[in-house]
């Protein structure tokens, strides 16, 4: 079982974990509902596509664009579709 925590809670928990260089890639349902807050930031990664930001906020506190996920990857991504990753402080167990 994998877990993503941020802020003194775990923010995500699945035994589907996708990994992908080095990034544990949770499924949508797995990730605590109302933690994740729109951002607008985007990024491009050659091979996986547009990938889209949301900022994780636990307890009032906010993470600004901590998790990731690509709405379109490209094919030869496709198994990350439908899957959030997270970074900047956001610590993944397994």
């Amino acid at each position: 079982m994998a877990e993503a925590s941020w802020n003194g809670q775990v923010i995500a928990r699945s035994d589907d974990i996708v990994t992908v260089e080095g990034n544990a890639y949770f499924p949508r349902d797995a990730v605590v509902p109302g933690i994740l807050a729109p951002s607008n930031t985007t990024s491009v990664c050659p091979w996986k596509g547009t990938a889209h930001y949301h900022s994780v906020v636990v307890n009032g506190a906010a993470n600004p664009d901590a998790a990731w996920y690509y709405p379109e990857p490209k094919e030869a991504a496709a198994e990350i579709r439908d899957r959030i990753a997270f970074w900047r402080g956001v610590k993944v167990t397994s």
